[in-house]
């Protein structure tokens, strides 16, 4: 079930730059800091905006494009990740440990048997997307199970008390997915968007481009929206994440979006929904190639630039930071007044 998108709240947002400009600094002093508080205050219609409790899910998934050699790593090491993550080893748990943010863990289509641990959630669309560049990547079942899981978890975590999203991802070969649905969205040509992901060699991203374009000729003409690029070109985790960020969006929680995969996904939302995009704060720019492609349609402006490709929602983890302080000099700033300081003219 899905539910409307509210518009962020323009009086509260009001409230917050009238108190800015009553704080003890020049206007505008602290920049795109003033701009995120302002920001903030509307989407949750308050004139103090916070950003905690901050809640980081991760949708694993495989991909059956990756028969075609468009990775530098073998699939098994989705679930092997998978596991690294309950244990508390990947860069994701160091950073939400490091954050004090709940994460978790959901693997909604990975393809290999393993022992599922404790900790991560079960949640199969299917054992893998199907080769693209055969076939659709998911049925219409896969693709409802996938969006339901991730507004599921979205909304779970809104009952819970939420104050910011971040959907992350791990799935080997989901760069070439994202690509392949971002050159559906956009009618972009694939040597504009494919890139090494997790470290493809020149003749990696050869085949990897030529399987994009592949899948491209195969089901471009079957593409009227993007629901059908996610369901024909995707991943289930690409499905999740838009999903997710809708449901997010619904309960009046702020999104932090990720790198270059994660923006795809917001990229489909939007296209689905159009009220998402004024709840989407863009972490950082990626090294992916194509993801200034991406965040340009998404007319986004990205926090941080600092080369990051990792994806786990890890870039978006590295922005936190910013907000908080973004919110705290705004709430626990003195005023003029408080602090018997001249302000200007007076």
């Amino acid at each position: 079930m899905t539910h409307s998108i509210p518009v962020p709240d323009e009086d509260a947002a009001q409230r917050a730059r009238a108190r800015q400009a009553q704080l003890t600094k020049p206007p505008g002093a602290l920049g795109e800091l003033e701009t995120l508080a302002v920001r903030l205050a509307g989407l949750q219609g308050a004139e103090r905006p916070q950003v905690d409790p901050v809640h980081i899910a991760v949708f694993a998934a495989d991909h059956g494009v990756t028969a075609q050699g468009v990775s530098a790593f073998p699939p098994a090491v989705t679930v092997q990740m998978v596991a690294n993550f309950a244990a508390g080893g990947a860069a994701i748990n160091v950073q939400a440990h490091h954050l004090g943010a709940r994460l978790q863990v959901v693997d909604v289509g990975t393809a290999t048997d393993y022992e599922v641990p404790d900790g991560v959630r079960l949640a199969r669309a299917g054992r893998g997307t199907a080769d693209f560049t055969h076939e659709p990547a998911m049925s219409a079942e896969g693709f409802a199970r996938a969006d339901a899981t991730g507004r599921e978890i979205a909304q779970a975590a809104a009952d819970e008390g939420m104050g910011l999203f971040i959907g992350g991802e791990m799935g080997i070969g989901n760069t070439t997915a994202a690509s392949a649905v971002a050159c559906a969205l956009l009618d972009a040509d694939p040597e504009t968007l494919v890139g090494p992901g997790t470290g493809l060699d020149t003749e990696g991203v050869a085949r990897k481009m030529a399987a994009v374009r592949a899948g491209l000729d195969r089901h471009t003409a079957a593409i009227d929206g993007p629901d059908e690029a996610l369901r024909r070109l995707g991943g289930f985790e690409l499905v999740a994440l838009a999903a997710a960020m809708e449901a997010a969006a619904a309960r009046r929680v702020p999104v932090l979006v990720d790198g270059f995969i994660v923006s795809v996904a917001a990229l489909a939302a939007v296209r689905r929904r159009p009220a998402l995009a004024q709840w989407l704060i863009f972490a950082h720019t990626s090294a992916e190639p194509g993801h200034g492609q991406v965040l340009a349609a998404l007319h986004a402006r990205p926090l941080i630039s600092l080369g990051l490709r990792l994806g786990e929602g890890s870039g978006a983890a590295t922005a936190v930071p910013l907000l908080r302080l973004a919110c705290a000099l705004h709430n626990d700033m003195a005023t003029f007044e408080e602090a018997a300081v001249a302000n200007r003219g007076g």
